[in-house]
């Protein structure tokens, strides 16, 4: 999925981002004046993001956003992105807010502000049955791991892992990771438990593959959850956001869809 950072979701672009908008935006927003909010997402993700056959966006994250958007007597418009070209597009004023399982990082809080933790993030490792890798340097070096591009397991992996030998490959599009896993062009990929547990594992091209050890821990890159984020200082769009937020975790919806989506197993970024 893209889909808890967490596609959980780094820096690629996002350190450019940082050196073009020193100053936050101007809080006042169009959006709500115009009754419509526009959420930026990657939908290559499942289950928080993706396409059904007939183009139609579906997913955990796609049906919390309308039902915020319900919430807030607003309508939503989706604008699709490449998961490293979120921020970028939210501060080009492509779209109001991103929501795409992004995690909210050290980095990213420096020009965005979030809404609360929606669901927690799940990090682990996908590699062959046979493969006997675990999640750690010395049994990964020497072995190609892919990380979708500006996620956070992609900044977990090259601030850790790669100096010590770890071949890191990024890509623009989870898919693609898992195609080139089952092709072996891939020896693991680092994604949301869930994500891989209820989509690439759950399907035939998944079946010599599963989550091997235990969840990857570490507070100062896979940040406690997935949130919706904002133009630094939008107040206006977070506090709408925040409020039917607030209502739908009141009245049960976020639980609904988690489970709905995420089964009885652990939510996500």
């Amino acid at each position: 999925m893209k889909h808890p950072e967490m596609r959980a979701r780094g820096l690629s672009r996002l350190a450019r981002t940082l050196l073009v908008t020193a100053a936050a935006m101007p809080a006042m927003n169009g959006v709500f004046a115009a009754d419509t909010l526009r959420f930026g997402t990657d939908p290559s993700y499942p289950p928080y993001e993706y396409k059904l056959p007939d183009g139609h966006l579906a997913g955990l994250d796609i049906d919390i956003g309308n039902a915020m958007c319900a919430a807030a007597n607003v309508k939503c418009v989706w604008v699709e992105s490449s998961f490293d070209g979120l921020i970028a597009g939210l501060q080009a004023r492509k779209f109001d807010a991103i929501n795409a399982a992004m995690a909210p990082t050290a980095a990213r809080r420096a020009v965005m502000d979030f809404t609360p933790p929606i669901y927690p993030a799940d990090v682990r490792l996908v590699a062959a049955r046979d493969s006997c890798l675990m999640p750690d340097t010395a049994s990964l070096a020497g072995k190609r791991v892919g990380v979708l591009q500006g996620s956070i397991e992609a900044t977990f992996v090259k601030t850790n892992w790669e100096a010590h030998g770890v071949l890191v490959r990024e890509y623009q599009d989870q898919d693609n990771i898992y195609a080139d896993l089952v092709n072996s062009r891939l020896d693991a990929t680092l994604v949301l438990g869930s994500a891989a547990r209820l989509g690439f594992l759950a399907k035939p091209q998944g079946a010599r593959f599963e989550l091997v050890g235990p969840r990857i821990e570490d507070p100062s890159i896979l940040a406690a959850g997935s949130v919706i984020g904002v133009r630094k200082g939008d107040t206006r769009t977070l506090q709408a956001l925040d409020s039917a937020l607030a209502r739908l975790k009141q009245d049960g919806t976020i639980s609904r869809l988690e489970k709905q989506y995420l089964g009885d197993g652990q939510a996500p970024k």
